[in-house]
């Protein structure tokens, strides 16, 4: 999809204020850092006269059933490529086309780089409404999509702005969220968010936030899922042949950093690194509470990372029995990180 708007002054720039002062931005400080920024488009170029918004849509397939050991991955990720590698080279072409046709003219192209308000420039190009998850919708393409936008110098001919919400009472995607990210319909905390705990995260995850991950290992598509709008997408793109949809969680215990590295490094995965992973992916193997899973969670309470060792534990804690106890007791007297010892402790209490 494409739309063309105005450049103007944002109207949620208040709304992103409070947002970040009610500390619902968690650990993403580049909000705050750059908050005066997202007050208008020219702050991202300068002299921006009008702001191409695109859409740009990945797989709707249904996941697939997830075995024991295995962790769920968001869909934007199966392809196994980075999306700023796929979008960012069309939008440079883009750029050289206005600026070929106009030699004059300035361009930028951005995909969540920049401080700009991209959902609320989408909405005024017409390209859909936001829905009460906060994400942004069409009646075509439902919510699968990524957004990017072209800023230009150039006065161009406008979209008119998406007229109406086709929400209605519906309440689907907020009744959904396991953790309870959505304080009200068209708030999000991130701070409770499966998809901001498993990539933008760095700490331990909070306790009772935990369980709630269910299954997933990296980001979330849960209130998508239950949206509507997203039951019968009238365009189904091609799916992989191998989509990186989930991913073996026991195998992640034995790669070190440079496997790792070789892996993942041109997969969104990498954004939380090494340590990130395998700290979902042992809290992922706690709530499936399987005992196969032992030997691996062992191996992560002796992973060099404090992070790692403290999910771990908790893993082996939910699991319980005897090994689960002859696994922890031993390394509660070597354990010198206070937060990893406390994971231990914790754990084997809940061994009783």
């Amino acid at each position: 999809m494409c739309g063309v708007t105005p450049a103007v002054a944002s109207k949620g720039f208040g709304e992103l204020v409070r947002w970040i002062d009610s500390g619902y931005a968690g650990e993403m400080n580049y909000f705050a850092d750059r908050r005066e920024a997202y007050r208008h488009p020219s702050n991202v170029l300068a002299g921006t006269r009008s702001i191409i918004a695109l859409a740009y849509p990945y797989d709707m397939s249904s996941h697939r059933s997830v075995p024991s050991g295995h962790g769920k991955i968001a869909r934007y990720v199966w392809s196994g490529v980075d999306y700023h590698d796929t979008i960012h080279p069309k939008l440079k072409r883009l750029c050289k086309d206005i600026v070929d046709t106009n030699p004059d003219a300035h361009a930028r192209g951005i995909v969540d780089t920049a401080p700009l308000m991209e959902r609320e420039v989408a909405e005024l190009a017409g390209l859909g409404w936001r829905g009460k998850n906060t994400l942004l919708l069409n009646k075509q393409l439902g919510s699968y999509f990524f957004l990017a936008c072209l800023l230009t110098d150039l006065e161009l001919p406008y979209d008119a702005p998406h007229p109406t919400s086709h929400c209605g009472t519906c309440t689907a995607c907020l009744d959904a969220c396991p953790t309870g990210a959505f304080p009200k319909a068209g708030l999000v905390d991130a701070t409770r968010c499966i998809s901001y705990l498993t990539i933008e995260h760095r700490g331990p995850i909070p306790l009772e936030l935990r369980e709630g991950i269910g299954q997933w290992l990296f980001g979330c598509d849960i209130c998508q899922e239950v949206c509507p709008w997203n039951r019968k997408p009238s365009r189904a793109a091609d799916r992989p042949a191998q989509p990186l949809d989930r991913l073996d969680l026991r195998a992640l215990f034995t790669i070190s950093d440079d496997e790792f590295r070789v892996r993942f490094r041109k997969t969104p995965l990498w954004r939380t690194r090494r340590r990130g992973i395998l700290r979902n992916a042992a809290i992922v193997l706690g709530n499936q509470q399987d005992a196969e899973a032992m030997d691996a969670l062992t191996v992560g309470l002796s992973d060099r990372e404090p992070i790692v060792r403290g999910a771990s534990a908790w893993a082996i804690g939910r699991i319980g029995g005897r090994s689960a106890r002859a696994a922890l007791t031993p390394r509660l007297s070597t354990e010198t990180d206070p937060i990893a010892r406390g994971e231990i402790v914790h754990a084997l209490d809940q061994i009783g």
